[in-house]
């Protein structure tokens, strides 16, 4: 089914606005099975370094993000600490408006969402969301493109040097009917000085990131997820070949130094374990990646580690480990699998990543979203399409990591 942007729904008895083109999330094509390749052996889980001591829902997060009125889902869920309480969330396409009797009625859908959580605790945290406002008063994407093309879908973030950047993925319609009717042309950093007003006042700097691929055969871009450590920002992204199917999608990494990270000629691409100036110089870390992951040193293990979604869309979650940013990867070892993956037939889950800025010093919070194939039946079903949490600890180790 095609949906325009403030079409009244005709199949449904409740009133659905779509900003644009917002839903479904975040594939460049209809993922399938991950392929065989992928699966982990019992000799490659012995052999990775992550020790997992346990693993367990967050109810308590859940509920905190299962709102009956104004923002009430969304998915991306990116994670950037302001302070030592202050954390702002990142979102993608995001529902605004009333649920009733468990579904969205009389909503809107855009394109971009934020939120402010104050205090980590979520039995006492509070969330305060933002969402931009049209001339209307209807609701809108709070980033929108300064050259009027397309929309964003808001990816990692960063403060560095007293200033907040985000990494906007910029996306169009195309001519294909049904939910896959979009694809990326482009991806921005977007820079803000001040980031300490509230996100209605914030005044975005876009910069178009020239490092980047956007084909049919698949896209190649940079802002998967974004880690400061030493010194350097890696940018973490993601080159696809299509040929190969959701397995052939690889991880890629680039770094700057941090007070030079909008000097695109500073950039450096990771390249068979040399630094290039070269962007098209850039080597796969591992294959089977996700457009959506996070890069974390985690102490217990003085390992990083990478948490994604199998290939993109399933209801595995997988970790590799490293004693580098950028590498060498362990095999993936599958860490949960979501349940509401079974939920309906058309439901699928993907975005897994971690969030540093809400864990302890021995677990990672990691987060993942549900959706469907079948936008009506998404609709119909406010308990998904929002981030559903879960935690896992880890038992220390004595490997040592390095910070290049």
């Amino acid at each position: 089914m095609e949906i325009r942007q403030n079409e009244r729904a005709r199949s449904m008895p409740d009133r659905i606005v779509v900003d644009r083109y917002a839903w479904p999330h975040k594939s460049a094509w209809t993922e399938r099975a991950c392929l065989t390749l992928l699966l982990v052996s019992a000799a490659a889980c012995a052999g990775n370094a992550a020790r997992i001591r346990s693993v367990e829902r967050m109810p308590q997060y859940d509920a905190l993000f299962s709102r009956q009125q104004g923002w009430t889902g969304a998915d991306g869920a990116y994670t950037v600490a302001l302070d030592d309480e202050t954390t702002l969330w990142l979102f993608s396409d995001t529902w605004i408006g009333p649920v009733v009797d468990g579904k969205h009625k009389d909503a809107t859908m855009v394109n971009n969402s934020v939120a402010l959580q104050k205090g980590k605790d979520p039995n006492t945290a509070s969330v305060d969301f933002f969402w931009g406002s049209g001339p209307d008063g209807r609701p809108k994407a709070l980033v929108e493109p300064a050259d009027g093309v397309g929309w964003f879908w808001i990816f990692d973030g960063v403060l560095a040097h007293d200033k907040l950047y985000l990494f906007l993925m910029q996306i169009v319609r195309t001519d294909e009917k049904g939910v896959w009717g979009f694809k990326q042309v482009g991806a921005v950093l977007g820079e803000l000085a001040n980031w300490r007003d509230a996100p209605p006042a914030w005044r975005i700097r876009q910069r178009k990131i020239p490092f980047g691929c956007y084909a049919d055969s698949g896209n190649t871009f940079f802002g998967s997820a974004v880690m400061k450590t030493n010194g350097f920002v890696y940018i973490y992204g993601a080159r696809e070949d299509r040929s190969r199917g959701p397995g052939g999608r690889g991880m890629i990494v680039a770094r700057v130094a941090e007070e030079a990270l909008t000097d695109f000629s500073r950039w450096r691409f990771h390249a068979d374990g040399t630094w290039s100036e070269n962007f098209h110089d850039v080597t796969e870390s591992f294959r089977g990646f996700a457009t959506e992951c996070s890069v974390s040193y985690q102490p217990p293990l003085q390992q990083y580690v990478a948490t994604y979604t199998e290939c993109g869309m399933s209801a595995k979650i997988l970790i590799r480990t490293a004693p580098t940013p950028v590498g060498p990867w362990s095999a993936p070892r599958q860490v949960y699998e979501c349940p509401e993956n079974k939920w309906h037939e058309t439901y699928f889950c993907y975005a897994a990543k971690g969030h540093p800025e809400l864990s302890r010093n021995d677990d990672l919070v990691i987060t993942y979203v549900c959706n469907a194939h079948d936008f009506w039946q998404m609709a119909r079903d406010a308990r998904i399409y929002r981030p559903r949490f879960i935690r896992i600890t880890f038992e220390p180790t004595a490997a040592a990591a390095v910070k290049p």
